[in-house]
């Protein structure tokens, strides 16, 4: 039946949930109430069908969408009687959710009294009730210290209206409230204009339309992923990686690993996490939902074709989880608290960099993760107005992984996020915070040297204006920097450090809470991205335009790229000759 469906209306219909899911973003980006949300987008939505596969994910992020299926699971299991008017408060990583910091917002759609789908919002909180103002609790032994609301998927409105006794209780235990419940109201509200708009659109096409659309909408996606699976070579390889050592991991950090096999005759690619250790007393664990995000994402980003986001094309994906372990399904009361960052990012780096083995043209290098200074969640009082505060605050990126084709962004905030989050405005952070941020500026030779090079890592010095500031963050890839692949060197490792009133300086743990007096600074250097392919290969007139840009040193020009300039100029023949005497060096 599907492949009968009519080609443009497959197109228009396609186009149109698209479009609907571009609306709720833009929607919640604009009424939202914290910065996390407004300013750094840290947010997604989507539409689920009515049996809970995605159909519509348009720019979210990867680690809140892919695995976004299971949200819809846990409505429909937990609730028998849902009817038009419902929304769901879910944030419950021992069931459907990625972490607890991440507030999701289902309302089941329908037309003409049919469930036919679910409009999802998931945006990160700037504070979700933990026991620590932060919502990355890297080092909870368990659920308990975390101290997170959690709520299973329960009721928060019926009929349109807010059901009190859960508003009140976020109220009560939420650091910021007023910002919290402004938020609420936002993310209501996108998944509202999903509601009308699908009714809308089932008014000009017809319910069974719909239905019929969504079947030939994903057997399209899947035969493109069929085809691109198809034109690969029969190949499975395992690749490792660690996380650095945090609390609660052994001295040697996490060693993670994931088994790639690819199937072109049955046009298949499995991903097997399994194999790797069990859940672990602090909050790193993953859950179900980021560990299946973070594989289709390397996956995703593994492949030199654009596929549709949605569940025709993971059908042809498979993601093998174990409960129990630290990249897989977690077991109550082990932390998820950081479960959508660092081993998640390990597993799309380890997944998108395995491609790269196949042959020149796919994979990546690995993209920079972590949770510096300059990335960090602030909070205090601010003497200002005496209101308390807490926030993420993302003023700077780390190195983005260089592509067969392109240098990697340093606008990259980590591996999860696809690159869609933004880099907050110095100047609302200011106004917004009592600090003051004297530079952010990209790091000269941090990016990964390759053919293509990985993206830069950023310096940001942040000063405690009026009064002290709380900033809980944590560094990573310090022991295991980002690594690049085809002959691509790896990225620069991060930094970070104080200085006092006086000048001096004051080494920072690599995780954990600093209280920064007035007027100190906390200098923060994120890390660069991994470089793809020999630097030597780099066209001669990228390395100059990197030079004039204050991208690399002339130093490195020569040293690395092997490339003469003279005079703001490129010296062919005399590059030509140094590459040649460096290549037979080797």
């Amino acid at each position: 039946m599907s492949r009968e469906f009519d080609p443009v209306k497959l197109s228009v219909l396609a186009n149109a949930f698209d479009g609907i899911v571009r609306e709720m973003t833009s929607g919640l980006l604009r009424s939202a109430r914290s910065s996390v949300i407004n300013t750094a987008r840290d947010f997604s939505c989507a539409v689920l069908t009515a049996d809970n596969q995605l159909l519509a994910a348009a720019e979210g992020v990867p680690v809140h969408v892919f695995g976004a299926g299971p949200l819809g699971e846990d409505m429909i299991t937990l609730h028998d009687d849902i009817r038009q008017g419902d929304a769901f408060l879910h944030n419950d990583p021992y069931m459907g959710n990625s972490h607890a910091a991440d507030h999701c917002i289902l309302v089941p759609i329908f037309v003409e009294g049919r469930h036919l789908f679910t409009a999802v919002t998931k945006a990160h909180q700037a504070d979700c009730g933990n026991s620590l103002p932060t919502t990355f609790y890297a080092t909870a032994r368990d659920v308990y210290e975390e101290g997170a609301l959690i709520f299973p998927c329960v009721r928060i409105q019926r009929d349109y209206t807010d059901l009190d006794d859960i508003i009140r209780m976020c109220r009560a235990r939420i650091r910021v409230p007023d910002q919290w419940y402004g938020d609420y109201l936002a993310s209501v509200g996108a998944s509202r204009i999903a509601e009308r708009r699908v009714q809308e659109l089932a008014a000009k096409f017809g319910a069974d339309t719909l239905v019929e659309f969504v079947d030939a909408w994903f057997d399209y996606s899947e035969r493109l992923a069929t085809s691109a699976v198809e034109t690969l070579p029969e190949w499975s390889v395992t690749g490792s990686t660690s996380h650095d050592p945090f609390p609660g991991t052994g001295p040697d950090g996490v060693p993670i690993q994931a088994t790639i096999s690819v199937k072109p005759a049955d046009g298949r690619v499995t991903i097997d996490l399994r194999d790797n250790p069990d859940n672990l007393p602090n909050g790193l664990n993953l859950t179900r939902a980021t560990a299946t995000g973070a594989a289709l994402a390397g996956i995703l980003s593994g492949l030199p074709e654009s596929l549709p986001s949605n569940a025709g094309t993971f059908r042809r994906f498979e993601v093998l989880l174990r409960e129990g372990c630290a990249v897989g399904v977690p077991k109550h009361p082990y932390s998820c608290s950081s479960g959508t960052t660092n081993l998640a990012d390990r597993v799309v780096n380890i997944v998108q960099a395995a491609f790269s083995q196949i042959g020149d043209g796919y994979g990546t290098a690995e993209g920079a993760t972590g949770q510096a200074p300059a990335k960090s969640v602030v909070s205090g009082i601010d003497e200002r107005n005496g209101n308390a505060y807490v926030n993420q605050i993302l003023v700077g990126g780390v190195g983005g992984p260089a592509t067969p084709y392109a240098d990697g962004w340093p606008t990259y905030q980590r591996p999860v996020c696809g690159a869609l989050l933004y880099h907050d405005s110095v100047e609302v952070d200011e106004q917004r915070y009592p600090i003051l941020i004297h530079e952010r500026v990209l790091v000269a030779d941090s990016g990964g040297a390759g053919r293509q090079r990985g993206g830069l890592a950023t310096r940001v010095t942040m000063e405690a204006r009026d009064d002290d500031v709380t900033i809980t963050y944590g560094l990573e890839g310090k022991f295991n920097p980002p690594k690049g692949v085809r002959g691509g060197a790896g990225g620069a490792v991060p930094e970070a450090w104080v200085e006092g009133v006086d000048g001096s300086r004051k080494e920072i743990p690599v995780v954990g809470r600093y209280d920064m007096l007035r007027g100190e600074k906390v200098v923060s250097i994120t890390p660069g991205g991994g470089g793809y392919g020999d630097p030597l290969e780099r066209e001669a007139a990228a390395v100059l335009n990197d030079l004039r840009e204050s991208r690399i040193t002339p130093e490195s020009a020569f040293d690395v790229y092997g490339v003469v300039i003279t005079d703001d100029v490129v010296d062919d023949t005399a590059t030509v000759k140094l590459r040649r005497e460096r290549v037979s060096a080797r």
